[in-house]
């Protein structure tokens, strides 16, 4: 039941929004679905799949699985009956080697070259803004690549970005979808984004055939996880 009523909703959202709009997310219940095993963490913080060091308790729909994937990809597994339904990439960008971050920080009054407690009640503020500057950023440059890739075949619409806790730290979560003169979705995209103070942190997934990584392959599957995605994101070890 629970799969055939987010296929509906999805379903019938994309047919309400028109073309070209901007569009939410669908909001869930903030009620966290039952916890799924949890998953065993590295010794060594230095080896493997970074997941293993920042997963928190872990969430699914009924006879899916999530778990921490096989190798050093960093990739957080998703599946059902033994089959990978999609997967959730991490990146983790160290401060001083995105010099362009440290730009917006200091563009939102942010000091980058002093101990400072970044997830104080002073900088929040500030620390939000230069990362909504960032989704910005990768909006514009999102929209540039569709629009030499598809042209006018494809509209973007994007997801007004949304502060969220990201584990303790707080982040946005930002996104896009891609529609076709018809108005179907060609393709989803769902991040969160955070900063520590010495790391950015940036989660994604999607449903995109272009897509190498952190995807899923069909768009309803997406749309189910969704919550027990933000869930997970809220429960990360970090910082």
């Amino acid at each position: 039941m629970l799969r055939l009523y987010h296929l509906l909703l999805g379903l019938i959202l994309v047919l309400l929004i028109p073309v070209g709009a901007k569009f939410v997310l669908p909001q869930f219940s903030p009620k966290k679905p039952p916890n799924a095993p949890a998953v065993s963490k590295l010794a060594n913080s230095s080896e493997g799949n970074v997941w293993q060091k920042i997963i928190g308790n872990t969430s699914a729909p009924t006879n899916w699985q999530v778990a921490v994937c096989n190798g050093n990809a960093p990739l957080l597994c998703v599946s059902s009956k033994g089959k990978v339904l999609g997967t959730v990439e991490i990146n983790v960008y160290p401060l001083e080697k995105i010099p362009d971050f440290q730009k917006k920080l200091v563009a939102a009054g942010v000091p980058t070259n002093s101990q400072v407690d970044y997830q104080s009640s002073k900088y929040q503020t500030q620390v939000l803004s230069a990362l909504k500057a960032w989704v910005a950023d990768k909006y514009a440059t999102f929209a540039k690549d569709r629009q030499a890739q598809y042209g006018r075949e494809i509209i973007l619409s994007t997801y007004p970005p949304q502060p969220v806790p990201v584990g303790k730290l707080q982040g946005i979560r930002y996104g896009f979808a891609g529609l076709n003169q018809q108005g179907t979705v060609q393709e989803q995209h769902i991040g969160h984004v955070a900063f520590d103070g010495a790391r950015l942190y940036v989660i994604t997934t999607a449903f995109d055939s272009a897509t190498q990584t952190g995807k899923f392959e069909k768009l309803e599957n997406l749309a189910i996880f969704q919550p027990y995605l933000y869930a997970i994101a809220a429960d990360l070890r970090l910082p």
